[in-house]
């Protein structure tokens, strides 16, 4: 399992406070990516990030009602995965084959409550789920501990994949989550909102460490 910091910020000046604060001690991060009407939080416009020098390799979370049209307007170097979601507007399919044309990998993000005959067969064409246990839009969300249950429902069709977690991970749910075999998972605010990030960072993965020890 890897910890991926995840960047959610509304404003230009904490997006760059943040990764600028993140390059220095991970070599991967997601971004967050919200268009106020996917989900109510508006992040940055995604065409911003073609104007910001990222140092690590990123993937972007798009939670927007038009995943193809932000996916088109981002040109950062540094991209490597876009993960769009399920419920979104728009042909995935398309969004897929342009992803894939970038060379990109590509991603599927699914709501808590999104029902797993929903997305199976999409899933087949992408490269990673990524379960959302948290409703999107805000840091500090509480964790939806019923999503597991769908995680490893999908394992058992979709083994292949790489599974990713986001939303409410902590130190009393990570286990849950290394026994489910979770590939990665996405931390935000309990890195960046409380204490140092850099030391938030090394806990957690201190503590997987453990896991990994005690298996």
């Amino acid at each position: 399992m890897e910890i991926v910091p995840a960047i959610l910020a509304e404003s230009l000046d904490v997006f760059v406070t943040r990764l600028r604060r993140a390059e220095k001690f991970v070599h991967y991060i997601q971004i967050d990516i919200m268009d106020g009407k996917f989900v109510d939080t508006q992040s940055l416009d995604p065409e911003m990030l073609n104007h910001i020098t990222i140092t690590v390799p990123f993937e972007i979370h798009l939670m927007v009602e038009e995943p193809l049209k932000a996916l088109m307007s981002i040109r950062n170097p540094s991209l490597r995965k876009a993960i769009f979601h399920v419920e979104a507007a728009g042909d995935p399919l398309e969004f897929i084959k342009r992803a894939e044309k970038r060379g990109l990998d590509v991603g599927l993000a699914i709501k808590p409550e999104t029902p797993l005959d929903s997305f199976e067969d999409l899933a087949q064409h992408v490269d990673t789920l990524l379960f959302l246990t948290v409703d999107p839009g805000r840091y500090g969300s509480p964790f939806k501990s019923e999503v597991i249950q769908k995680l490893l429902s999908a394992q058992q069709s979709l083994s292949h994949k790489t599974i990713g977690v986001d939303g409410g991970v902590s130190f009393d749910n990570l286990p849950v989550l290394y026994d489910a075999h979770v590939d990665y998972v996405c931390i935000g605010s309990r890195i960046f909102l409380d204490g140092v990030p850099e030391e938030n960072y090394k806990k957690f993965n201190e503590w997987l460490i453990q896991l990994e020890i005690s298996k």
